[in-house]
């Protein structure tokens, strides 16, 4: 039975949009681009996970939150504390005035390795916190703001703040965090090297895998009945707090869920590129993030995941050709959506491509989009149509 229900949905229009991109993923890139390109696009859907993040907090939610470079980059500081960790044996820092500590403690004159550094020798621990410590700071933010009712434009500006503080505080604790640089030079995880060509490839592969994973949580959770709670409250929190419904404890829940996926985010994107800095923690990366779930559409997974891409590789070829000109380029996009197609590209797909591809398919309305009596209640006036009708897009 449960086989009948997923070969349906695979053949479904929602199961094809995901094989679509599976095979852009896994087929056509791989073999269309080099190695230096493809783990170019590895980094890019690095970014995805926050934008899938943000379409559960923000776009279903309401939760818009200006902070998640800083999810993004405590995962990405924990992978990269291990691989550091790994690079600095007594052997390979016999040169320094204190062997087996990081190059940059060493210059900051520490002659031991910090406490809250040493359970990162173990890799188990390493993959329990890069998801347990963005998780965990995003609960207490959780319980500090939602449990107090704070949210909309206080909400965002309160991350905003969060982001800056910590990056100020990664900077300015140099001996411990490597400071503005961040920690740079990472070869080997468990004794395998991540440098080559090779192992770029595999950490790319390794990275669609795990972009999957996530995507198939958020539709898990946007499906049933804690989506539906999640939608109800973004456009009437109050009808569903006299319900009876505990509101903070689902908005910290999704904003914990954010996290998460923001932590994963930013171990593969150390991994990918070799590196962590502060830079990916600022109040500017996590604005960016949030331009790239707007791009791909709020209201839609998937359209995130093609968000990051197109927005990360026009950075890239812009950059390349006008660095100058990058963030004003950046800024007139973020305002170009909003006012043009606030539903981003899903948005757009969604009204100009499936009428067509109805038309190609000969879908009836009927099979499209079904017509579900409304309970009397509803005609009732004063009710709310986008409460009452509106139900999670499918990705």
């Amino acid at each position: 039975m449960k086989h009948s229900s997923l070969m349906k949905w695979f053949v479904s229009r929602e199961g094809l949009y995901y094989l679509a991109l599976a095979f852009l993923l896994v087929v056509i890139l791989p073999l269309a681009l080099d190695p230096f390109r493809l783990n170019m696009v590895g980094k890019y859907l690095t970014y995805a996970f926050v934008a899938i993040g943000l379409v559960m907090c923000w776009g279903k939610a309401g939760i818009l939150s200006l902070g998640q470079g800083v999810f993004f980059g405590l995962g990405g500081y924990c992978m990269a504390m291990f691989l550091k960790l790994e690079a600095s044996t007594p052997e390979a820092t016999a040169i320094q005035s204190t062997p087996g500590i990081p190059d940059f403690m060493d210059w900051n004159q520490l002659t031991e390795l910090p406490w809250f550094w040493e359970p990162f020798h173990s890799f188990s621990f390493t993959l329990l916190a890069v998801i347990g410590v963005p998780t965990l700071l995003a609960f207490v933010i959780g319980i500090a703001m939602f449990t107090r009712r704070v949210g909309g434009v206080y909400f965002a500006i309160i991350t905003q703040a969060i982001a800056a503080v910590l990056t100020i505080l990664i900077i300015g604790q140099q001996g411990y965090t490597g400071g503005v640089n961040g920690i740079t030079d990472l070869q080997t995880l468990m004794g395998w090297d991540i440098r080559t060509d090779e192992a770029r490839n595999i950490l790319y592969f390794v990275c669609v895998g795990m972009l999957f994973l996530c995507l198939f949580a958020a539709r898990l959770v946007q499906n049933r009945k804690l989506g539906r709670i999640l939608v109800a409250m973004n456009a009437q929190e109050m009808r569903v707090r006299f319900s009876g419904y505990d509101v903070a404890a689902f908005k910290i829940f999704v904003f914990c869920l954010a996290a998460a996926f923001a932590g994963i985010g930013g171990a593969l994107f150390t991994l990918l590129v070799g590196f962590m800095s502060p830079s990916f923690i600022g109040i500017v990366a996590s604005i960016e993030m949030v331009i790239f779930c707007a791009l791909g559409g709020r209201l839609s997974i998937l359209g995130a995941v093609y968000g990051a891409l197109l927005v990360n590789a026009a950075k890239s070829g812009f950059s390349e050709s006008f660095p100058e000109l990058w963030p004003f380029a950046m800024g007139a996009l973020f305002i170009g959506v909003v006012l043009a197609f606030p539903n981003g590209l899903a948005g757009l797909y969604k009204s100009y491509v499936m009428p067509l591809e109805n038309k190609v398919f000969k879908r009836s309305k009927s099979e499209t989009a079904p017509v579900v009596a409304k309970p009397a209640a509803e005609q009732a006036e004063g009710f709310s149509p986008m409460a009452g009708n509106y139900s999670p897009e499918k990705s």
